[in-house]
């Protein structure tokens, strides 16, 4: 009798544990581009943003799917979007023409209300609020090129105080992951030539750098792809996305001033990464597949084979959503 009660709980604890563990549902949309910039507001509704100048939106959770080229720039890569419903959105450009274009009318029309010069890459984009938000580029002439917006994305100015960049360093539009904005904070993630968070306090109008030697950094193709914010400090992932199979250093923690490895890590090169504050949830992604972890990110499990660029929190804080090449768009089920 015993050992069939022990059987009983076995299962039971089994069944507990796989119903806590997280799984995608799959969504291929209308089309084919590579969707990069990703912003859900609800579980119902999200936005997203990629190659060919493409657009899209769900306001029904994925059922159908509004989308469009902005501005007929169809030869324009759109990695950034933030969107503040189901009608406002703003778009940035990675590469040239370095463009970001606002929406009021759900997707319908787009206005474009900034360009930069030549040798502008926009890289991320992250709102404090309705009003105020921000767009990180890479370096020109030795600094880092960071716009700010107090009218809800209307129009664009560059922050008055600007850090410095190491020669070769730079960020990575792979997910419009490698900013953060705060009410009283800036956080950058950089990789290239070397890693680094960059924090600005507005409060005190200062930059301090923070290298993170323990990523793996020296090559174009290394370093902080992005980073987020969790209960116990922020989680930083990247690696090597010419060497996706490559596990070493494409993690860590920081918290209160110090870098942490984690016990276990997720297998290879991750391009996004986000966390569900209701859940505890912390979700990272790669090309060839997802994992999450519960505790902080200290330790790491697979749990999907399918691969995204991107994967962002709804503005209600309750859904998880991802973004991946072929038009494939990935809602977070539990």
């Amino acid at each position: 009798m015993r050992n069939w009660i022990f059987l009983i709980g076995f299962w039971l604890g089994m069944q507990t544990s796989f119903a806590q563990n997280p799984d995608w549902q799959e969504i291929q949309t209308p089309v084919k581009a590579s969707l990069r910039g990703l912003s859900p507001v609800s579980d119902r509704v999200c936005w997203a943003s990629g190659s060919e100048g493409t657009w899209l939106k769900t306001i029904d959770g994925g059922k159908s799917w509004t989308h469009g080229v902005i501005d007929g720039l169809d030869t324009v890569d759109f990695r950034s979007i933030h969107a503040f419903d189901d009608q406002v959105a703003v778009a940035a450009s990675a590469g040239q023409p370095a463009v970001i274009y606002l929406t009021d009318n759900g997707g319908t029309t787009w206005k474009k209300v900034h360009q930069e010069g030549k040798q502008a890459f926009f890289d991320a984009i992250a709102f404090v609020d309705r009003k105020r938000g921000y767009v990180l580029g890479d370096p020109v002439d030795g600094k880092w090129m960071i716009l700010e917006t107090l009218d809800g994305g209307k129009s664009w100015k560059s922050l008055a105080f600007l850090p410095e960049a190491v020669d070769r360093e730079a960020a990575f539009a792979a997910s419009s992951s490698s900013l953060i904005s705060k009410s009283d904070e800036l956080i950058l993630g950089t990789g290239g030539s070397v890693s680094n968070l960059h924090f600005y306090s507005f409060s005190k109008a200062n930059w301090a750098k923070v290298p993170a030697t323990s990523m793996i950094q020296g090559e174009p193709s290394q370093g902080i792809f992005a980073l987020t914010e969790s209960q116990e400090g922020l989680v930083l992932v990247g690696g090597d996305y010419l060497n996706p199979k490559v596990s070493e250093g494409n993690l860590l923690k920081y918290s209160k001033g110090q870098f942490s490895n984690p016990d276990a890590t997720t297998d290879g090169y991750r391009s996004g990464v986000a966390f569900l504050k209701d859940q505890n949830l912390l979700v990272a992604v790669g090309p060839e597949s997802s994992d999450f972890s519960k505790d902080g990110g200290r330790t790491w499990h697979q749990f999907s084979k399918a691969g995204f660029h991107a994967v962002k929190c709804g503005l209600d804080q309750k859904s998880l959503w991802a973004s991946g090449s072929q038009g494939r768009i990935g809602r977070l089920m539990e």
